[in-house]
């Protein structure tokens, strides 16, 4: 594998959605099967370069500079073939120390540096983030746990974090690492190939997978460490794929640098595609030339799936200023219907009203076409609360519970509902039970999801976090209120009502003095139909980028298999 060639795979498979990452993968695969670099016939075997770390060992341990090391069972099945000149052994053979660190007593201030895991990240040492160990208690150390140049770190607890591992250069005095990092000193063998090797699938792909813990937490053993095997290539051969490595990735640092400047700039035209359209100040003649160039534009700028989300939002906006549909001269002003609305709250007396303060200019977040009017959720609602507050019993049949986490995506997901008993059920205030054309939204937590009740919803009962706006006397189509409490501008007010709160929580107070723009009826009825037709178009689309993505990824892997088996062919006409 050369640069010509690894380009010329990278401009086959640029757009799939892990390309990069991946072909990092693959370049470490074949550095550790002999496929990266050929093997040279004057390079002495592996197996020499084990004997000359085998007498060094017993050097070491003749002048008590390290411990006689434990017996290890040779390696029956290799994980796959090697070129000749290599031979498997494993790390504890290879390796003149492997040992975690221990647990440091810590300075509150002064004090040298302890390597914990927060310092071993990919891009390398991070003493930013070390703790500090007392000077006194550093005294006591042996002087074979002071880290030295060319040791590895191998992070050794935690999902998420064990495996990464660097290779420490020229570092400080009387540096040493705690309980969580494991040391690994290489001999004679080149630490940068063993760490090249252990940072691949094979090794740090299913390192968590593989991990003892005595608890709940995976952890890297010293037997697990001293037992793993290694494919060794002569050491010239081990510098040369390291260094080839080296070029490899710098490239592939170039290319992943390149494609995410792309996708910035692509995201960012975007944005200021459908801010054009979302402008509050467009005239008509704008917004059509705006809405045209968005059009136009879309098939280039949208091409992945989180990119449809943002066009979901657009849409959204647009319906709610009423610049989705066109307005109809002929229909009945929404002003009209408001105060039909408001005359049936008054004749239904289901609580007493609250008096709804008059909206002031600065409080309408947009203009609006004639026949829209502003108004506020206490103005159409009989009443907004929430559920039950105190604990209820939990039964395995019976009426479902729902809480906020059963509040997603516009639907009401009874699948993952607790149930409580029907005797219970029965004795909860008429607040705790929706009724059909109420509307939910989700106040405690993940804030603002919403659905509508229907029919085939009963019977349920509500938590705390769940907020219930009751729309008896309301003949509004519903799905264009949930479209407004769904909106960009509602979906912003409330997450501005909850700033520099730790636990997010709606007010339904605050809720309730909430403005909006109503169209008329008619119209309400013709912007949900819009909004369900442009809604199934981003369906589709993100679906087609979805599947796109999936046969470019399995494009990908087709091609590395390609190239692999090429290189494996042409390791084996080169040896023949």
């Amino acid at each position: 594998m050369n640069v010509d060639r690894l380009l010329a795979l990278y401009e086959q498979v640029a757009d799939a959605p892990d390309a990069v990452p991946r072909l990092r993968r693959f370049v470490l695969d074949l550095a550790v099967r002999g496929k990266l670099v050929p093997q040279e016939a004057g390079d002495e075997p592996a197996s020499e370069l084990l004997k000359r770390i085998a007498a060094e060992k017993a050097r070491l341990v003749k002048v008590g500079q390290i411990k006689k090391p434990k017996l290890l069972e040779p390696i029956e099945e290799p994980p796959f073939p090697i070129p000749p000149g290599w031979t498997w052994a494993r790390l504890g053979t290879i390796a003149a120390y492997i040992q975690r660190g221990k647990s440091p007593k810590y300075a509150p201030t002064n004090g040298a540096p302890v390597i914990s895991q927060k310092c071993v990240q990919w891009t390398g040492l991070d003493l930013a983030a070390a703790k500090r160990v007392t000077l006194d208690s550093l005294e006591k150390y042996e002087a074979i746990r002071f880290l030295r140049d060319g040791d590895l770190l191998w992070n050794s607890t935690g999902t998420g974090t064990i495996g990464r591992i660097i290779r420490l250069s020229d570092p400080p005095e009387k540096l040493v690492c705690d309980s969580h990092v494991t040391v690994v000193r290489c001999l004679e063998a080149d630490p940068e190939y063993v760490r090249t090797w252990l940072r691949t699938d094979h090794v740090y792909g299913v390192i968590e997978y593989r991990a003892a813990g005595s608890t709940n937490q995976v952890e890297l053993t010293a037997q697990m460490a001293n037992n793993q095997p290694v494919p060794l290539p002569p050491l010239a051969e081990q510098r040369r794929i390291v260094a080839k490595v080296e070029e490899l990735m710098a490239l592939l640092d170039r290319l992943e640098a390149a494609r995410t400047a792309r996708e910035t700039t692509r995201d960012r035209l975007t944005a200021a595609s459908l801010a054009r359209l979302t402008a509050p100040d467009a005239d008509t003649a704008d917004f059509a030339a705006n809405a045209r160039f968005a059009l136009a534009t879309l098939p280039a700028l949208t091409t992945r799936s989180d990119q449809i989300k943002p066009l979901r939002q657009t849409i959204l906006n647009l319906a709610v200023r009423g610049k989705l549909v066109e307005q109809d001269p002929t229909d009945e002003p929404a002003s009209y219907e408001l105060e039909k609305v408001v005359k049936l709250k008054a004749d239904h007396n289901l609580r007493n009203p609250k008096k709804v303060a008059t909206i002031a200019d600065e409080e309408k977040w947009s203009l609006t076409p004639a026949g829209w009017c502003w108004t506020r959720w206490d103005q159409i609602t009989n009443w907004i609360t929430y559920g039950f507050t105190r604990p209820v019993e939990h039964v395995e049949t019976g009426v479902p519970i729902v809480t906020g986490k059963n509040v997603n995506e516009g639907q009401i997901i009874f699948e993952t509902a607790s149930l409580t008993p029907t005797t219970l059920f029965d004795a909860l205030n008429e607040k705790d039970k929706p009724q059909p054309g109420d509307i939910l939204i989700t106040k405690d937590g993940s804030i603002g999801r919403t659905a509508i009740v229907e029919d085939r919803h009963l019977p349920f009962c509500i938590n705390q976090s769940v907020a219930v706006m009751w729309l008896r006397s309301c003949h509004f189509e519903r799905r264009y209120l949930k479209l407004v409490l769904d909106s960009p501008q509602t979906q912003d007010a409330l997450q501005q009502k909850t700033a520099g709160v730790a636990i997010k929580h709606i007010s339904i107070t605050d809720l309730g003095k909430m403005v909006f723009p109503l169209p008329p009826l008619a119209e309400q009825h013709r912007i949900v139909a819009k909004v369900d037709a442009l809604m199934a178009l981003c369906d589709r689309l993100e679906a087609a980028l979805i599947t796109a993505d999936t046969a470019r990824a399995r494009l990908l892997e087709a091609l590395l298999h390609e190239a692999l088996e090429s290189a494996s062919s042409a390791g084996r006409v080169a040896a023949e």
